[in-house]
């Protein structure tokens, strides 16, 4: 017999709690009424059809303060539906992949009626938000209670509460149970391990997986280069006329980790379903504003926004702000090359062994001020890119993440650039190079993951004792588990990570031919990253609501764009080096155009290559979006 949605029981008084609704204080009685209405309501009458329920009944509520915390679950014939509806992709009998379906359920490898475990915990969080961001309204005005929050026929509640500020956040729970297990197969002991990558996928969905699947990648693609770059080091630390084989090493190097990449990744996504699941159509971002009127493609009424308007944005205010950030960042530099030469002035007048210890001192000063920098003008650049007001949460990335990286590439390499090109101060290099890598990595730690620990511990202590105060018949545990989570930071995505891990690509691959323990001490710091991201994931941030993900969407792109920076970056080094210069000694400069031109041609060729190579195989429409 086919199930309905019409058929299923909403009003279970006891179930899963899987996802929690933070509403303001103050919110109004019959707010939540009606909100309570809408997400148990059945999906023919416009609900979610979901299970809904307060964290405190009415007496705990009398005794405890009122935190205004609901929670939010679904029966397993509800999500198995709502994965039919996201259309999740299954691995069938037969070993291929297939869109889930209820009514061919039983076709599909590890189901059972009597097993609740065939969606896995991510997987549910992500249909019960799908659920909640598409209850729409009907011939609703407004929110009841709130005449200011307007309402229009296909507006996302949920999307409008949270602009509102009348829900103040919607996150999921963690499972402690199955967070401790992947915590002991993941990080505890510091031991030298493949990651879970599939354990990760289950927990936190397919894109936190992806992170952490290229950052195991990364980290054993730099070996090769740690190992070489080692004797090197040793045996001819001092003689910069021999780094022309490392710098052609360097080169193809970061040509070929990133194609390994791309075929280990699709290979994830295959087994994990996503690289032939369909995309959806894209809803407006919450934050998107405009005039209500009718998408002339969707049909539905949204607000709309003139495309000349949001160029006028990016062209007269945008634009110019970045180039004077940009500017301005070089005029730090050319600060920075005033304290080398005070530096170097002074040891040499002096000639003691503290003043050489001086020399050191303005690589460290500029190291922070970059990494000051890079985090001020991130503020800005979120600030601006939402301004602009872009329709698509997609389209606001892209514009968000080439401005960032604009930035922070002029940023930590353009001293780097100027040393090596127009100097020509190869020991200097060496010494800015190993400064700034060495102070972004210890930084990074720091800011992103050990005082977050030590804050979420603190808060972990005041809990605590404020569990323990509460009454016996308060189930107590849910409690605090809930209260705890609500404090947590919120994470805000990978954005940061793979930032981090594309600086230290960029400082590997542009230049450590000069300082050849660059790969080294990448290695070293990224065995400590995988821990400290993982610790950070599961014990710092609250659950992060898991995404599809076929791939690592435009990163790819900007790993790739840095490659092709590298190989013209190496070219030159080797075309200024002795050794090519005593072979070609009339014609240097002609020679360094030729090499890198000829470089530059086939890196592209044989990008362009793959890129058709991919595009024509199947499923590769769930890439994620371009530059």
């Amino acid at each position: 017999m086919k199930v309905t949605l019409s058929a299923l029981d909403t009003f279970e008084s006891s179930f899963t709690p899987l996802v929690v609704i933070e509403l303001a204080q103050d919110v109004k009685d019959e707010t939540k009424e009606w909100l309570k209405n809408r997400i148990t309501m059945k999906k023919k009458d416009g609900g979610a059809q979901l299970l809904f329920r307060p964290l405190l009944n009415k007496y705990e509520k009398e005794t405890v303060e009122n935190q205004n915390l609901y929670l939010v679950g679904a029966s397993n014939i509800r999500l198995l539906l709502g994965a039919e509806a996201v259309g999740l992709v299954k691995e069938y009998n037969d070993n291929t992949m297939r869109a889930f379906t209820y009514g061919t359920r039983h076709n599909f490898k590890g189901f059972d009626d009597n097993n609740d475990d065939f969606l896995t915990m991510a997987e549910r969080q992500f249909i019960i938000k799908h659920e909640l961001e598409n209850l729409r309204a009907r011939d609703e005005k407004m929110i009841p209670g709130y005449p200011q929050a307007k309402l229009y026929p296909g507006k996302s509640l949920l999307r409008r509460l949270l602009t509102s500020g009348i829900v103040v956040q919607v996150f999921p729970l963690h499972d402690n149970e199955a967070l401790k297990k992947l915590e002991d197969s993941w990080y505890t002991g510091f031991s030298l391990k493949n990651q879970p990558i599939d354990g990760i996928r289950g927990y936190f969905g397919e894109t936190i997986a992806l992170y952490f699947g290229f950052l195991e990648y990364f980290t054993f693609a730099l070996i090769p280069m740690a190992v070489i770059g080692l004797p090197y080091y040793l045996f001819v630390w001092e003689d910069y006329d021999k780094y022309v084989i490392f710098a052609s090493f360097n080169l193809i190097w970061s040509t070929v980790i990133l194609e390994v990449w791309k075929r280990s990744c699709a290979s994830m996504t295959y087994r994990w379903g996503t690289l032939v699941m369909k995309r959806q159509f894209e809803e407006p971002r919450p934050g998107f504003h405009g005039v209500l009127g009718i998408n002339s493609i969707t049909g539905r009424e949204e607000p709309l926004y003139p495309s000349y308007k949001r160029q006028l944005r990016i062209y007269l205010v945008s634009l110019p702000f970045v180039c004077v950030c940009l500017y301005f960042s070089l005029y730090i530099m050319m600060i920075y090359f005033d304290l080398e030469a005070w530096a170097l002035g002074v040891h040499e007048n002096s000639g003691s062994e503290w003043t050489s210890v001086l020399l050191y001192v303005p690589s460290i000063i500029y190291a922070i001020v970059i990494e000051i920098l890079n985090r001020l003008y991130r503020y800005a650049a979120e600030f601006l890119t939402s301004w602009e007001n872009h329709r698509l949460e997609s389209a606001y990335q892209n514009h968000l993440i080439l401005k960032v990286l604009v930035f922070n590439f002029l940023n930590c390499f353009a001293s780097l650039f100027y040393i090596a090109f127009v100097l020509k101060d190869m020991k200097l290099l060496r010494q800015s190079l190993a400064t700034l890598l060495i102070m972004s990595q210890i930084l990074n730690q720091v800011v992103e993951s050990l005082l977050p620990y030590w804050l979420q511990r603190k808060h972990h202590v005041q809990v605590k004792k404020k569990v323990q105060a509460l009454k016996a018949d308060i189930d107590a545990t849910l409690y605090e588990q809930v209260i705890l989570e609500k404090e947590m930071g919120t994470y805000l995505g990978t954005f940061d990570d793979y930032l981090e891990l594309l600086l230290q690509f960029g400082y590997v691959s542009l230049f450590s031919c000069v300082y050849p323990l660059a790969a080294a001490f990448a290695v070293l710091n990224n065995f400590t990253e995988v821990n400290s991201d993982a610790l950070k994931m599961c014990r710092v941030f609250k659950r992060p609501f898991a995404e599809p993900s076929a791939s690592i969407g435009v990163w790819q792109l900007a790993f790739e764009t840095m490659s092709v920076i590298s190989v013209v970056t190496n070219c030159a080094l080797i075309g200024m080096s002795p050794q090519v210069d005593a072979l070609f000694p009339e014609s240097k400069t002609d020679l360094i155009l030729i090499v890198v031109a000829v470089e530059v041609s086939e890196t592209l060729t044989l990008f362009q290559r793959v890129s058709t190579s991919d595009a024509s195989a199947p499923g590769t429409r769930a890439s994620g979006p371009g530059f």
